[in-house]
């Protein structure tokens, strides 16, 4: 019966060993994506686009150029098809601020929203059609008190690309023009 009761003990201990842990996975994101809806964009067109990520209060994120070498910097990164790329990434210069555990210290951080902007270039001879771009955007959440671990938060949407337009009447010489003579 001891031996029954102790078995019994020891299933109830692992057990809710197991639940914290999985209530620790599942705690609730310190950063999030704010939907990004699909693009559309013509062949040999870019447009410009902007994530805005939404900083839960009371924490803030490291700059994507922290104040100090040891400091993980926010990256956002992408793996786009072939016929796409995404260039100019420009994140918002992050605000000097201190805090209890180092009032002497200020630390380049991003806190509520943070908006990203990048252009999405379709190649002049990407196909029509329909692709999905992934991305990653990595930051480390810290509260006034400690630094959590390191997160990766994927950055997934669709870009639809259009036929570009190809002009193919040819320009005309007018008395402007420098191969009048």
């Amino acid at each position: 019966m001891i031996r029954i009761l102790g078995y019994l003990g020891l299933s109830a201990i692992l057990l809710g060993a197991s639940l914290q842990g999985q209530n620790q996975s599942a705690a609730p994101s310190k950063v999030e994506l704010e939907p990004v809806g699909p693009v559309t964009i013509k062949a040999g067109k870019s447009t410009p686009m902007v994530f805005t990520f939404h900083i839960k209060p009371g924490f803030h994120i490291n700059s994507n150029k922290p104040s100090a070498e040891e400091l993980i910097p926010t990256q956002l990164g992408f793996s786009p098809p072939q016929d796409l790329v995404i260039a100019k990434v420009q994140y918002p210069a992050g605000e000097l601020k201190s805090f209890p555990f180092d009032p002497t210290q200020k630390l380049s951080v991003y806190s509520g929203d943070l908006a990203i902007k990048a252009m999405i270039i379709a190649q002049s001879n990407a196909a029509p059609g329909k692709y999905t771009i992934h991305g990653e955007f990595k930051y480390q959440a810290c509260d006034n008190n400690a630094c959590y671990p390191p997160k990766k938060l994927p950055v997934d949407f669709n870009v639809s690309v259009d036929k570009g337009t190809h002009s193919s009447a040819r320009a005309r010489p007018n008395k402007q023009s420098p191969h009048i003579h």
